[in-house]
C-alpha cells in the first residue's frame, strides 16, 4: 500500500510501486489539504467579486467570457468532453497507470480545488486497474496535456473507453459493473483535471526507468563484446578518468574493471595497440549517457513533486494565480536531451556489433565457420544499423518547436508531449539494438574457446544460451532477437 502524502516521490519509489502492484490510499495529510481547498473555492465563489480565469470563466482565449453561476459545472462537462480530441495509436496501459499515480499525486497539494471524491475516482481507478483508452497525439506540451488528459478524465464523467480486465469497454458499462456513479464536476475542476503535464511526466519515467535498465545493459553488453572482440583493459583504468573526472565516465570505467575481474581473455598479451573509438570510448560514451539520465532523473522527480495545474489556489493567503505552471519546457526540454543520450548508446552498440562481423584479429566474417554458404550474422547488423538510423530522425528535438493555438493567446507551447512519445519511441528501438549486439557478442566469444572471460560474465552468457542458442549455420533470425531481447528485459544481473 503506497499512501500518497506530500513526502517526496522518487522514481525508484514510482517503480516499486508499479513493479509491486501496490494499492494508492489518500494520507490525511493529502485529504486535509483537498477538502481545505475546495471549501475555500467554494466559499470564495460567493464574494470573489471579479472573473477568474477557468473558474468563472471560459478558457483559452475564451477567458474574457463570464459564466453564470448556474452553469459552472456544466462548463466543466464540457470543457472535459470537448477536450477529448486526441489521435494516433493508444498510450500502452503501464503508461496510463502512471499517468493516473501522476495526476492524484498532483491533486493532493490541495492547490487544484477538486473535489476529495474526484480524487479518490482516480485512486479507486488505479488501484482497480480500470486504465482509461488515451491516445498519443493532440497534446501541444503547455497548457498541460490538455488532450490526453481529457481522454484520462473522461472516465470520472461516465464517457469514454477504459481497458478493464483486458477488455476495451465503455466507461459507463464498467461504472455499471463497478457500482461507481458519474461525478458531477464543480466549479475550476475541469481545469485542474486537464492542465498538467501527467501525459509528458509519464512518459519520461517510464523512459528514464528504462533507460537505466539499459544503460547497466549496455556496459554488461559491451564488456561481453570486448572480450570476444580480444580488446584491451587500458582505457578503463582509473588514472585515465580522474585526469577527466566526470562522474559518469568513472562509474563506467569502475564497472568494466568488476565486469571483467577473472577474465582470461581480457588479461591475455594483446597483439594490436588500440582498440577503435566503439571499444575504447565506452567510458566517455556510456559515463556521458549516465550523467544525463542521472540529470534528467532530477529534472522529472521535481516534476513530479509539483503542482502543475492552472490557476493555483492559495487558501492560506486567500489568492488564486492564473500563471503557466503547466508549461512543458522545464521537462520538454531533458526528454530531448535523453532521447540523443540513448540514440547515442545504440548507435555505439552498432558500431561494435560491426567490428565483431566484419572478420578481424581471428573471428570469421559473420562469426559462422563457413562464410559465403552461411550469411551468418550478417543481416542481424543492416537490422541495427537501420534502428540507429531511424533514432537519428527522432532525435530532433521537439522542443524547439511553437505553434501558436487558442486565437494566439497560447502563442508559445513546449511540443513536449512529442518529445515524450518519440523517447518511448527511441528507448524502445534502443533495447533491440543492444539485443542484437548481445546475439553477436556471445556467438563471438564462442571462437574464443577454451578461454574464457570473467565469471560474471560467463554465467550470463551460460543463462543467455539457454534461450538463444549458438548459430552454426543459417537460421531463421527474428524468433532470436525476439528471445534476446526478452533476456535483458530480466534486471537480476543488473
Amino acid at each position: 500500500m503506497h499512501s500518497i502524502s506530500h513526502a517526496h516521490l522518487s522514481l525508484e519509489r514510482v517503480k516499486e510501486i508499479i513493479d509491486n502492484k501496490e494499492k494508492l490510499v489518500l494520507s490525511q495529510e493529502a485529504t486535509d489539504a483537498i477538502v481545505k481547498c475546495r471549501e475555500y473555492l467554494d466559499h470564495k465563489m460567493d464574494d470573489i467579486g471579479r472573473p477568474v480565469y477557468g473558474v468563472t470563466t471560459g478558457f483559452g482565449s475564451l477567458y474574457n467570457v463570464t459564466i453564470p453561476k448556474e452553469d459552472l459545472s456544466q462548463l466543466q462537462h464540457n470543457l472535459v468532453m470537448s477536450h477529448a480530441c486526441g489521435a494516433g495509436e493508444t498510450v500502452r496501459p503501464e503508461i496510463v497507470k502512471l499517468m493516473l499515480l501522476l495526476k492524484v499525486q498532483n491533486m493532493s497539494y490541495g492547490h487544484s480545488g477538486a473535489q476529495l471524491c474526484t480524487v479518490q475516482r482516480l485512486v479507486d481507478m488505479f488501484n482497480q486497474d480500470v486504465l482509461p483508452v488515451v491516445y498519443q497525439q493532440g497534446s501541444l506540451g503547455a497548457s498541460g496535456d490538455l488532450a490526453p488528459l481529457a481522454h484520462l478524465c473522461l472516465p470520472i464523467i461516465g464517457m469514454g473507453e477504459v481497458l478493464y480486465k483486458g477488455e476495451r469497454r465503455p466507461s459507463a458499462d464498467v461504472w455499471k459493473e463497478l457500482g461507481w456513479e458519474p461525478i458531477r464536476l464543480q466549479s475550476k475542476e475541469g481545469l485542474a483535471l486537464l492542465n498538467g503535464t501527467q501525459f509528458m511526466s509519464a512518459h519520461a519515467i517510464w523512459s528514464i526507468l528504462k533507460s537505466m535498465r539499459l544503460s547497466a545493459w549496455a556496459d554488461i553488453i559491451g564488456a561481453i563484446s570486448l572480450d570476444a572482440y580480444d580488446g584491451r583493459i587500458e582505457p578503463f583504468l582509473p588514472l585515465t578518468h580522474l585526469l577527466r573526472p566526470h562522474t559518469g565516465q568513472i562509474l563506467t570505467g569502475k564497472k568494466y574493471m568488476e565486469i571483467l575481474e577473472g577474465s582470461e581473455l581480457i588479461n591475455r598479451p594483446k597483439v594490436h595497440v588500440q582498440d577503435p573509438y566503439s571499444f575504447r570510448c565506452i567510458p566517455q560514451v556510456h559515463g556521458a549517457v549516465k550523467d544525463n539520465i542521472m540529470y534528467v532523473k532530477s529534472v522529472i522527480e521535481n516534476e513530479i513533486n509539483s503542482v502543475t495545474d492552472n490557476p493555483n489556489i492559495f487558501p492560506d493567503e486567500d489568492m488564486v494565480i492564473s500563471a503557466g505552471n503547466f508549461h512543458g519546457e522545464p521537462i520538454a526540454i531533458p526528454m530531448d536531451s535523453l532521447a540523443i543520450a540513448m540514440s547515442e548508446l545504440a548507435s555505439i552498440s552498432e558500431r561494435r556489433t560491426f567490428q565483431l562481423i566484419d572478420g578481424l584479429r581471428g573471428l570469421p566474417k559473420y562469426l559462422v565457420a563457413a562464410p559465403g554458404l552461411n550469411s551468418g550474422f550478417m543481416i542481424p547488423q543492416y537490422t541495427a544499423a537501420s534502428i540507429v538510423s531511424q533514432n537519428k530522425g527522432l532525435c530532433w528535438p521537439a522542443s524547439c518547436d511553437s505553434i501558436p493555438s487558442s486565437q494566439g493567446q497560447e502563442d508559445h507551447v513546449s511540443m513536449g508531449s512529442n518529445s515524450a512519445t518519440k523517447l518511448v519511441r527511441i528507448v524502445d528501438n534502443v533495447e533491440t539494438v543492444l539485443a542484437i549486439e548481445l546475439m553477436n557478442a556471445a556467438q563471438a566469444l564462442e571462437f574464443r574457446r577454451p578461454l574464457k572471460s570473467s565469471p560474471k560474465l560467463e554465467k550470463i552468457v551460460a543463462d543467455y544460451r539457454k534461450e538463444v542458442p549458438f548459430v552454426d549455420t543459417d537460421t531463421y533470425m527474428h524468433p532470436l532477437i525476439e528471445k534476446s531481447i526478452q533476456f535483458i528485459r530480466n534486471e537480476s544481473y543488473l
